[in-house]
């Protein structure tokens, strides 16, 4: 009988998340034991009455690694732990269903499963393997923000994206004599947005690490204007803030989604850049999720594939409770209660941080 092997894309979706999938149905093609499944939306898939379970193989994944996306689905609202259930009176409430989808695995012959997402979707993992499923982990997330992986993919084709958003805007802001805030993706952690500074030029980026002090960053656009010509970009993180303050997002109304929607920062910083007296003309652009789709880059489909792989090979040696992570030019595994301890904050010692202050780069500090 041959060991199936559930795989499930979790959360936001992630440029490379289609690479994995495959990279992980190849190899086990060259195993005759094996046969790979994967879940609809993540472990809703399992949930859901009928289930929506699908075979993946050769087939199914051929040319996928160089479309963005998850030709499984992915979702950040539900899950076994906090399942959705509408109330006579029209409120929902979320109930735990791990229990009953652990049996339901085990009672359809799953052998294990790769959970593919970020430190969300590996906390679930940890939690269900605590429980006694064999799981293993891939991480996934542009923002870049898990400690125990030197790197996760669609990062860099996040950073790819944001550059080249720097780079348009560097000649629209220069024809104009405007200042362009650019405001990226990232949630609590800087990565994208330095990243996406260094590599085009801005005069400012300002990032959750570091609350900002608007006379700082107006003193800083102003030294590019001589009398009354020049132009600033100005990248600036999701979850930024100023000094004392907090930052901009609200409470999701969708069922069973329970992070703040962050976004928003960049009209706010317009409007505290008017107010401390900046004159100089101002526009917003806000990439959003222009950064979460397309193409992946070369680098995050090589990575992927060597997730996916180094994932399948996890499960044939036994390896649950891990998580697969790149160190240090390298493809390791690491136990998933280490891969969801710490974020992964941008720090003073990074390499990208000591540059953009290298460069004169402002950080609003």
């Amino acid at each position: 009988m041959k060991k199936k092997i559930l795989v499930a894309t979790g959360g936001g979706d992630c440029p490379g998340l289609n690479a994995v999938i495959r990279a992980i149905v190849k190899r086990a093609d060259l195993e005759p034991d094996y046969e790979v499944y994967g879940s609809i939306e993540a472990y809703n898939g399992v949930l859901m009455d009928p289930q929506e379970i699908i075979r993946l193989d050769d087939q199914a994944v051929a040319g996928i690694h160089i479309r963005g996306g998850t030709i499984i689905g992915t979702t950040n609202k539900g899950g076994p732990f906090n399942w959705p259930v509408e109330q006579p009176d029209g409120s929902w409430v979320g109930i735990d269903r791990s229990d009953e989808m652990i049996q339901m695995l085990k009672d359809q012959g799953f052998h294990a499963v790769i959970s593919i997402g970020g430190d969300g979707s590996q906390r679930i993992s940890k939690q269900l393997f605590d429980k006694g499923l064999n799981v293993v982990g891939v991480p996934k997330t542009i923002d870049n923000d898990l400690s125990a992986t030197d790197m996760t993919f669609g990062f860099q084709t996040a950073v790819q994206v944001a550059t080249e958003g720097v780079d348009k805007l560097v000649t629209t802001a220069e024809s104009h004599n405007r200042v362009i805030i650019m405001e990226v993706m990232g949630r609590d952690a800087g990565w994208i947005a330095l990243h996406a500074a260094v590599a085009g030029g801005s005069e400012v980026c300002l990032i959750p690490e570091i609350p900002y002090d608007i006379n700082k960053v107006v003193e800083r656009i102003e030294k590019r204007y001589e009398e009354r010509r020049g132009f600033a970009i100005v990248v600036v993180a999701e979850g930024a803030k100023p000094k004392g303050g907090t930052v901009v997002g609200q409470a999701s109304k969708e069922v069973g989604y329970e992070n703040v929607r962050l976004g928003g920062i960049g009209y706010r910083l317009k409007e505290e850049l008017t107010q401390a007296g900046l004159k100089a003309s101002m526009r917003v652009t806000v990439l959003g999720h222009l950064q979460r789709g397309g193409i992946p880059i070369a680098f995050d489909r090589v990575l992927a594939a060597g997730f996916g792989v180094h994932a399948f090979e996890m499960v044939k040696q036994g390896k649950f409770g891990q998580m697969v992570a790149y160190k240090h030019n390298d493809i390791i595994d690491v136990p998933l209660e280490e891969a969801v301890k710490d974020y992964n904050y941008c720090t003073e010692d990074a390499f990208v941080m000591r540059t953009a202050r290298g460069m004169g780069i402002s950080l609003g500090d």
